[in-house]
């Protein structure tokens, strides 16, 4: 098996010239799967084989070849496909397999439910549409296309925020709508049963109960850490000088606060002890310990909004390291190590409406690949309506995946990898545009500073539309030109972005941290989550009713202290600070017309100062603010910005 493969094609050949009889025969078919073996021909799959051309009837048949060539692969995904989380690619550099004789590999993550053999990357060769196919396919701009079939939008319920009025609501009363009462019994119920179990046999100081009162005093610091961010947990009870913060110690001690972290839980232990004994059979439930939470959640995303006619679909990244089978490693994305969701978002407002964890590759004969089985489970027409636009990226689309969803009524745009519509490297001028449309789908292709590739059964190739670039003439001199562009590639940029929307909404205060134990990591998320679209809600329902919304970060500060029972925020006047220093006027900027500011008190316009307090004050026979801001003589006492 370790011989060179020369050496075995001599050997091959010279059998092939002499044996006439049966026995030579077999002699050379045992050699020949010897040799098969040791090249790894093997490994081709029956999708592979497929793809070789035999006959010239089988090139006639576009729609075969193209069903046959754009399903996407799960283990070949350009970066965006799973990768074994257990094997770094630094171990994998170390352990020196080779292509040609490759040792039996592990299965390609230990989160995968599929036993076997892995099957080995297929090449683009393998995968790639036949060139003389489509190249007679293609037409220019020029040519007419056809109008497709315009999507009429019939939503189930109607678009934007279900609440039973349109007056507006606390963040608290938005947020409750995801963490409702009963979710966080449920929770606390867990929590406290986990809790003493836990200190079961231990000489520290027995289990105390948490309430729901304390839950929502934890909630509120958790949200509070995601604005203002510390290295660890207990820096913010720190009393020193850099970490003076008293708004944590106000809430709840640290020593409380790291009682309930250690013993957060989010289902039953009795029930987690039962599935454990499951584990190694089809009954067992990976996703046991956040199941309780992570039903609600979902069932909580769709029923307070329905999303608008754009949608779109695409993956996100809890990040964690921690050893766990459903941890995947993504080498071309952002957040490379951590838990992997496929997420439907609204393409208007960035809104999560539905979801779902990835828990690895299923062996299922009804299996049609990750790509196509997450948009079918999302895409539902039954909970979604008829009439929707769907956007996705090149992991998705398919024309098996397009003309099922058309046949559901729901229409689609996506781009297309260039090896699976036998895309010519032909250099052509920036702007150029051709296509072709098989049945419902149109496939189009645009030259911009890269080669842009759509799929959609929603646009005509070409409307008249442009767009402007910045271009360097031969002259060396930078202009602005406009290039004809397909309403394909404008709407899918227009839209495409629900999900990056959503995801940049819960980076900018993510209340994510380490943590030990996975199932505390998607309990953060759920939090983030149910942060962000409460807060979109806020915003849907603020701009109904011609209100001015608050911000996310101001949305997020109201949320802590409802949460905390503290109340609205009192805004007061700084106390005055006693200084040694004289108080005395001057002016702000030499002169008594120019660089006058807003008083401190009155808010009048004012070209006058404190030195010592940094405070503009008005400093006239009627109107001495200075006087009053320092109590009336008190020289004493000052007020700091």
């Amino acid at each position: 098996m370790t011989m060179e493969i020369t050496g075995k094609d001599e050997c091959v050949n010279g059998i092939r010239d002499e044996c006439d009889d049966t026995a030579e025969n077999e002699k050379s078919s045992g050699i020949n799967e010897e040799l098969n073996e040791t090249i790894d021909l093997g490994e081709l799959s029956d999708e592979s084989e497929a793809s070789s051309v035999d006959s010239k009837e089988d090139l006639d048949d576009l729609d075969y070849v193209l069903d046959q060539f754009s399903e996407p692969s799960d283990d070949v995904s350009d970066g965006d496909g799973d990768w074994n989380p257990e094997v770094t690619p630094r171990k994998r550099k170390r352990s020196g397999l080779s292509s040609i004789s490759p040792s039996p590999a592990k299965p390609a993550s230990p989160a995968s439910a599929q036993r076997g053999k892995r099957k080995v990357k297929k090449s683009s060769a393998s995968r790639s549409l036949p060139f003389s196919i489509l190249e007679n396919k293609w037409k220019s701009v020029d040519e007419p296309d056809i109008e497709p079939t315009r999507p009429i939008f019939r939503p189930r319920n109607t678009p934007g925020p279900q609440l039973m009025s349109n007056s507006s609501c606390s963040p608290l009363q938005y947020f409750d709508l995801f963490f409702s009462k009963s979710v966080m019994k449920t929770i606390v119920s867990n929590s406290n049963a986990y809790g003493a179990k836990r200190q079961e046999g231990k000489k520290e100081e027995e289990w105390r109960d948490i309430s729901v009162k304390d839950f929502k005093s934890f909630l509120a610091l958790v949200i509070y850490m995601g604005l203002l961010k510390c290295f660890k947990l207990t820096d913010y009870w720190r009393k020193s000088e850099i970490y003076s913060l008293p708004f944590p110690a106000q809430i709840m001690s640290g020593r409380k606060f790291l009682w309930i972290c250690a013993a957060l839980h989010l289902s039953d232990p009795k029930v987690d002890a039962e599935n454990d004994e499951k584990k190694g059979t089809p009954e067992y439930d990976r996703l046991c310990r956040i199941k309780p939470l992570y039903q609600d959640i979902r069932d909580a995303c769709r029923a307070s909004f329905h999303p608008f006619q754009n949608i779109s679909i695409d993956e996100r990244m809890v990040a964690s390291k921690a050893r766990h089978g459903l941890k995947q490693y993504m080498k071309n994305k952002p957040t490379k190590w951590g838990y992997k969701l496929f997420v439907l978002a609204d393409s208007l407002c960035g809104y999560t409406w539905d979801f779902f964890i990835y828990e690895g590759k299923v062996n299922a004969v009804e299996s049609k690949g990750i790509s196509y089985d997450s948009v079918m489970h999302l895409a539902d027409e039954r909970l979604l309506g008829y009439g929707y636009k769907l956007f996705v990226d090149n992991f998705y689309t398919s024309p098996k995946l397009f003309r099922d969803l058309l046949a559901k009524k729901i229409w689609a745009c996506g781009t297309v990898r260039a090896n699976r519509i036998g895309h010519s490297k032909k250099q052509a001028p920036r702007g150029n545009i051709r296509w072709f449309r098989e049945d419902n789908l149109l496939f189009v292709e645009w030259k911009d500073k890269r080669d842009v590739l759509m799929c959609s059964t929603i646009h005509k190739a070409f409307n008249g539309e442009t767009i402007k670039r910045n271009v360097k003439g031969a002259d060396g001199v930078w202009a602005i030109q406009d290039f004809p562009v397909p309403s394909a590639v404008l709407d899918y940029n227009k839209n495409m972005g629900g999900v990056d929307l959503s995801d940049a909404l819960i980076g900018y205060y993510t209340v994510l941290h380490k943590t030990k134990k996975w199932y505390r990591s998607f309990f953060y998320h759920f939090v983030d989550i149910a942060i962000v679209n409460a807060f979109i809600l806020h915003k849907q329902t603020a701009q109904m009713n011609n209100q001015k919304p608050l911000t996310q970060k101001a949305f997020r500060e109201v949320l802590v202290r409802e949460l905390a029972g503290l109340g609205p925020e009192k805004v007061s006047r700084r106390a005055p600070v006693r200084s040694t220093d004289p108080h005395l006027p001057k002016y702000i900027k030499g002169h008594s017309t120019y660089g006058r500011r807003n008083c401190k008190l009155c808010s009048n316009k004012t070209p006058v100062m404190c030195e010592t307090c940094q405070v503009n004050l008005c400093f006239l026979p009627k109107r001495d603010c200075f006087g009053k801001w320092h109590g009336q003589g008190q020289g004493d006492e000052s007020a700091t910005e």
